[in-house]
């Protein structure tokens, strides 16, 4: 997926650009994503004042493993796609560091798409936000069954006067 800097220019208007892009590197060595879609990118560009603006959305659908009870969940995430990029101005002036330095005519946008692919991905993916997770004694889905194990939590700096009291 490309954008010629100077063709964008020239016609001063936006381009809509679509495109349903197969990638691999944001999910390699991810454990918890057991499947993913291709990324459907939707993105628009323009020029404006010597930079070309281009934002739009990132939709993909992935099958991810909950990180506290292991079940399978699918999600669809949309993620904001916003970057500017500008040529290498004549003069030394200082450039903004959210502006992307582009040599040469073409923008070549798939390292942004991966790049914020791989940021929006989720860190700890969920089944639901109320998810209870896994028995730590039984190892049974507690969404599912509440098995009814006993958990007691001593703070082992108090363990001493628990046994003090069970000697009376």
């Amino acid at each position: 997926m490309q954008i010629r800097f100077k063709e964008l220019a020239l016609k001063g208007l936006p381009v809509h650009m679509t495109q349903d892009m197969n990638l691999t590197a944001p999910f390699e060595g991810r454990h918890d994503i057991l499947g993913y879609s291709p990324v459907h990118v939707d993105l628009h560009a323009v020029h404006e004042g010597g930079a070309a603006k281009v934002n739009g959305t990132l939709t993909l659908d992935l099958e991810l493993s909950c990180s506290r009870c292991l079940s399978h969940t699918n999600q669809t995430i949309e993620l904001p796609f916003k970057e500017v990029f500008m040529q290498k101005p004549e003069d030394d002036a200082e450039i903004d560091e959210d502006i992307h330095l582009v040599i040469g005519d073409k923008i070549d946008l798939e390292p942004y798409v991966v790049e914020n692919v791989v940021v929006g991905l989720p860190y700890i993916p969920l089944c639901d936000e109320a998810c209870k997770g896994l028995c730590p004694v039984c190892g049974e889905n507690r969404n599912l069954l509440d098995c009814g194990c006993k958990q007691e939590k001593v703070d082992p700096r108090l363990a001493g006067l628990a046994d003090f009291f069970n000697k009376e």
